[in-house]
């Protein structure tokens, strides 16, 4: 049956855009649901603030009176005008195995972002690198963990066969949680312990996290410059991913340091992985998705990774085994078995090493790819 490319146009339009993951995956019990009342902001442009620096366009695509399939197609300015470059992105992709659907929306992708002037498509990355990004291209069989993509085989080498080639790897650690905190931390972190001049903080209410949103994202600024894909934040857009995530984090794996005056030095940001109970909720936070989610996040045993920074002039000092020292003792006391880095960028050699030193093994990759218009 021929397939018919669509512009998202109207309310109608975006829940199909949204809604159609939940149908291709029914089969596929590692997907996880977003959560909607999520998404339906996310694709406002009214109030998620990265569409006022960015040019998008979704699409659906249509087979008959079908929905086949989606994707989404971003010019992020700032981050171009930054870099020198003329890149466009895709993300949102989803369809079934239908190559002729899957190569109906990235040409519309290409088409779109040539005549923008665009010289090259990468993706998926969507507006930033606090999206989800990459395709998985190994670990089908692990468990899917948060703000991740959810992939099949068949969709890399589909990409391949359309003239894509690898962009950047991102590959994720499985650690098991050991019984006792390593000895390597605990001498490394001898240092930081000489430094008097440190404070760690600890939380017990998310109210206690609301003063530190600022400062952790300002430091992220700061520290995230060299990452693939990442664009400086606003203050408007710092306060937006806080409240998308708050919600949702659990402060006991939460960790600050700061100096004795109380300038920011160094933070950690972990959760009790959710999707358990996301999926059960099928994404949905009323009538009973909240039990789901908030009784997944007390009986998780999976610990997810999720942010990190050092300031620059802080780093070699024990402060990383410092923090990561806090994290395992709050592990260890809440019954956790294992921990889940998120995505590490390939080439990220020190962040890597640390994981290694402590056991953790590569169990998912995934890629950005790249093509030139």
């Amino acid at each position: 049956m021929p397939v018919t490319i669509r512009i998202v146009s109207n309310r109608s339009d975006l829940r199909q855009f949204i809604y159609l993951p939940e149908k291709i995956h029914r089969n596929h019990p590692q997907w996880v649901h977003p959560l909607y009342a999520d998404e339906w902001k996310y694709f406002d442009p009214d109030k998620n603030k990265s569409f006022a620096y960015a040019e998008t366009v979704m699409a659906l695509a249509w087979q008959g009176n079908t929905v086949a399939g989606r994707i989404m197609g971003i010019i992020n300015r700032r981050y171009n005008d930054a870099h020198n470059q003329q890149h466009a992105r895709f993300c949102f992709f989803e369809c079934e195995e239908n190559h002729d659907v899957a190569r109906s929306l990235l040409s519309f992708i290409e088409n779109w972002a040539r005549e923008k002037g665009m010289a090259r498509l990468v993706g998926p990355l969507a507006f930033s690198d606090k999206d989800p990004q990459g395709m998985m291209i190994e670990g089908f069989g692990e468990e899917a963990v948060i703000d991740t993509n959810y992939s099949l085989p068949w969709m890399s080498q589909m990409l391949e066969s359309k003239g894509f080639g690898k962009e950047i790897d991102l590959v994720s650690y499985k650690v098991n949680i050991p019984e006792t905190v390593p000895a390597y931390l605990l001498k490394n972190c001898e240092r930081a312990v000489r430094n008097n001049n440190l404070v760690v903080h600890e939380f017990t209410s998310r109210k206690q996290l609301k003063p530190w949103i600022v400062p952790v994202f300002r430091l992220i600024n700061e520290t995230y410059l060299h990452i693939y894909g990442f664009i400086p934040m606003t203050e408007a857009e710092m306060h937006e991913m806080a409240d998308r995530y708050i919600p949702v984090l659990n402060p006991k794996f939460i960790k600050i340091v700061t100096s004795t005056d109380g300038e920011l030095i160094a933070f950690l940001i972990s959760m009790p992985e959710l999707s358990p109970g996301i999926r059960r909720a099928k994404g949905k936070l009323w009538p009973v998705g909240w039990f789901h989610i908030l009784r997944e996040a007390k009986r998780s045993r999976l610990l997810t990774m999720l942010l990190g920074a050092i300031k620059e002039s802080q780093r070699g000092k024990g402060i990383d085994a410092l923090m990561a020292i806090k994290i395992l003792e709050s592990a260890q006391k809440a019954g956790m078995k294992t921990i889940d880095s998120h995505l590490v960028m390939e080439s990220n050699k020190q962040m890597r090493a640390e994981y290694e030193k402590i056991g953790g093994t590569v169990h998912k990759r995934f890629r950005i790819f790249g093509k030139d218009l």
